[in-house]
């Protein structure tokens, strides 16, 4: 019986696990929607969601904290001058979970985290690319 222990540890030590999440938010921010596991799609979306706060109040202190928890300046300045702009009369709820497939190997449960604009965005930059 494990009591008081709190978090998904997902079998890592925890530099491993901080380097999975790292990685994960950083795709995100990147790609706007990836596919994982539920269990990995709910551990992000915290983290995310805290992001993106911090990139609506668009300030150094704020730069400097979503630096100091993903290194990729380009993903950085994306979340800053995409992203957060696109949120800024929402109070939170940025991301949606959807529940897709079970993994075939190990039927595991898939999920794709994505932005709650993800298809407006999508569909808007259809229609730029065909425009030019």
């Amino acid at each position: 019986m494990n009591h008081k222990v709190a978090g998904r540890h997902f079998g890592r030590t925890a530099n491993q696990r901080k380097a999975l999440l790292r990685g994960l938010v950083s795709s995100l921010f990147e790609h706007q929607r990836i596919e994982t596991t539920l269990a990995r799609a709910k551990a992000i979306r915290g983290i995310a969601e805290k992001l993106v706060t911090f990139g609506k109040q668009g300030d150094v202190h704020a730069k400097r904290m979503v630096m100091s928890y993903i290194p990729n300046r380009t993903v950085v300045a994306k979340l800053f001058a995409e992203i957060a702009p696109r949120f800024a009369s929402k109070n939170g709820g940025y991301l949606r979970i959807v529940q897709t497939r079970q993994r075939v190997n190990d039927r595991a449960p898939m999920a794709i985290i994505e932005f709650v604009d993800y298809e407006s965005v999508r569909t808007g930059s259809a229609k730029e690319g065909k425009k030019e």
